[in-house]
């Protein structure tokens, strides 16, 4: 009788699901049938997030951030199933699918990532726009260009979050839409970026004066309106009008991932052992932004890709080791500096002791990321992109 093989399901296909997936099916499984690898998720395609904000300028097209799932599990033994998930019953290993069949789970990965909390500020769900996803990338490309059709002399922007987000966002905007661009930051705190290094905050405030965008710091919203958003600035309320509002801030798990029975914070996030095991539960593993997470060292890590991109090499050992009974291992994570793209030709960078901008920043960050892409395949198809649309426009 042949022996039976172990199931692994991962929920979620961003950067901790997928890559968690594709290093599971590059491990050795020689003493034991290859495994059940599953991977879940309700969109269609990965999306490659730190590159999101090259759609709105048109320097990326849509195929080189966001390649099919189909496509990059192509060559693997990796099974994709397009679903949304309505519950996991933790005590029989089963995941619900909403109109499929439920899936059973020896290990589970749970990768679902967060949402952006839209909630939190009376009018931001009906008429903010969020920047996390690449339906979001289209719903403002969409609003942008009625925009830019229509004869005004100026677009009028709100930036909610003076993060990353805001900061890339603020730039990216300010060199699509040129001088008839009006932008703003709006940041509760006293500062932008108040967790990056000083040089790359530096440099970002340089950029952002330089394409002349205002920053009110120490400023809430109240509410926002179909053409207007209300501030709060040292208890004084304001209303300005705007065309376009952009929220950035904030990351929150879903209902479902709160409403599961396993151990979680104040927050919401799933606790993990250093191992990235739910704790209490040994066979259910959780990263990247649904995950509490502390590393060996025990201080808590940041929920970013680059987080993510390395819990999921250990997420792999770790499920292939519990099933191959072989030690595991607790995470280590290796901060491996910053980057931040500030407009079409510019960057910030700081790693590892060395500290660049401008288009040097700006070329090292592509190719760092280019070497991030899910599969060589990819990465060959995205490069050749990149070195022959310049040509092809030049001798055009």
């Amino acid at each position: 009788m042949s022996e039976s093989r172990s199931r692994i399901c991962i929920l979620g296909g961003g950067f901790g699901g997928l890559y968690t997936a594709l290093r599971l099916n590059e491990l050795p499984w020689d003493n034991q049938p290859f495994p059940e690898i599953t991977l879940v998720d309700q969109r269609d395609r990965f999306l490659f997030t730190p590159l999101l904000y090259e759609l709105l300028t048109g320097e990326l097209q849509s195929w080189e951030i966001a390649p099919p799932f189909t496509e990059v599990l192509a060559n693997t033994k990796i099974n994709f199933v397009q679903g949304t998930v309505t519950g996991i019953d933790v005590a029989r290993q089963q995941v619900q699918l909403a109109q499929q069949e439920s899936l059973s789970y020896d290990s589970l990965v749970l990768a679902m990532g967060g949402r952006t909390p839209m909630e939190m500020v009376p009018g931001a769900s009906e008429f903010a726009f969020p920047f996390h996803s690449l339906q979001d990338a289209y719903a403002l490309e969409e609003k942008l260009r009625e925009l830019e059709k229509q004869d005004r002399d100026k677009i009028r922007i709100a930036i909610v979050g003076g993060g990353y987000s805001g900061v890339e966002v603020a730039c990216k905007l300010r060199d699509r839409v040129g001088e008839r661009a009006r932008i703003r930051i709006v940041e509760r705190g006293g500062m932008i970026l108040k967790t990056s290094a000083e040089f790359n905050r530096k440099t970002a405030q340089k950029a952002l004066e330089d394409r002349q965008v205002w920053l009110d710091t120490e400023t809430t919203v109240e509410s926002i309106a179909e053409n207007e958003i209300t501030l709060l600035y040292k208890g004084q309320s304001d209303t300005l009008p705007v065309d376009v509002v952009i929220w950035t801030v904030g990351i929150t798990v879903s209902d479902l991932v709160k409403n599961l029975e396993l151990p979680h914070n104040e927050g919401g996030k799933i606790q993990v052992e250093p191992t990235l095991q739910v704790k209490g539960n040994p066979a259910i593993f959780a990263v990247g932004d649904l995950a509490n997470c502390c590393d060996a060292s025990g201080q808590a890590v940041p929920a970013t890709a680059q987080v993510a991109f390395q819990q999921s090499d250990y997420c792999a050992w770790n499920v292939w080791a519990s099933l191959t009974g072989r030690p595991l291992l607790t995470f280590k994570y290796y901060n491996l500096g910053e980057m931040l793209v500030l407009g079409t030709d510019n960057a910030s960078l700081t790693s590892e002791g060395v500290k660049l901008d401008g288009m040097a920043a700006y070329l090292a960050r592509r190719l760092a990321y280019l070497s991030r892409m899910p599969t060589p395949e990819h990465q060959f198809t995205v490069a050749s992109n990149w070195v022959t649309q310049p040509l092809s426009k030049l001798f055009a």
